[in-house]
């Protein structure tokens, strides 16, 4: 399975970081977690999007899902057929409000919507296992073919970083330094400290915030305080085999 991450900024994208959005690839099957702004261009620069029919969300925030439209238009211009998408519960009722408003994109592709609860299901080919996380509103955590889990926005806790435990790699929210005090997100030494004793191959640290920018070796030295294993800040584009 390859992992790419197409947006590994936050609700204040920089030049650098467009907000979230991660594509999974593997024996012709194509997954798109998370939908945020930015992130169909980067898409655009990795993969063709009429390739890419199905979206999970992790949660509703606009940062997430902003460009789950402009996803759909594009798809129908290209003359793709269908789009499924599926999230936490709310997702039917919150598509159809957006297309309420954008009632031209009503039923120009055969569009697919599902609500999905924790535990394990099946989407777009991927065994996906679902947990909920601690964010301000409701959020999923999910974890692929028991290889790549990603942690969507939340606080660092032990169960979350468990629920990981085994994976190649694991994508974890860290959106500010320690000197920020913030909750529904983590800091370095939170999140050092949630990952003690849990086994990943590398976490990649995601969702960052531009107040990140200029402190990543503190950060990295912060969770190297509670935790030992290979920590890496993810990048725009890059690109892993799990």
């Amino acid at each position: 399975m390859r992992v790419t991450f197409l947006g590994t900024g936050s609700a204040m994208p920089t030049g650098e970081r467009v907000q979230t959005g991660i594509l999974l690839e593997g024996a012709d099957r194509r997954l798109l977690v998370d939908c945020g702004s930015g992130v169909l261009h980067r898409l655009a620069q990795v993969a063709d999007y009429e390739d890419v029919g199905h979206v999970l969300l992790t949660h509703h925030h606009l940062d997430h899902v902003s460009d789950l439209l402009a996803l759909l238009k594009a798809r129908w211009l290209a003359g793709a057929e269908s789009l499924s998408v599926a999230g936490p519960p709310g997702t039917e009722s919150m598509i159809a409000d957006l297309l309420s408003v954008h009632d031209y994109l009503q039923d120009r592709v055969d569009l697919s919507v599902r609500d999905v609860e924790t535990g394990s299901f099946s989407f777009a080919g991927f065994d996906v296992e679902a947990m909920e996380t601690r964010h301000s509103m409701q959020c999923f955590a999910y974890r692929f073919e028991d290889r790549f889990s990603f942690s969507g926005d939340s606080e660092a806790f032990p169960e979350l970083a468990s629920f990981a435990d085994g994976c190649t790699a694991l994508a974890h929210d860290c959106s500010f330094p320690d000197e920020v005090d913030v909750s529904n997100h983590p800091t370095p030494t939170q999140l050092g400290e949630a990952l003690s004793g849990v086994d990943v191959g590398t976490v990649y640290l995601t969702h960052l915030y531009p107040h990140t920018d200029g402190n990543h070796e503190a950060m990295l030295d912060s969770i190297a305080d509670h935790y030992d294993g290979d920590v890496e800040f993810a990048e725009d584009r890059l690109t892993v085999s799990v």
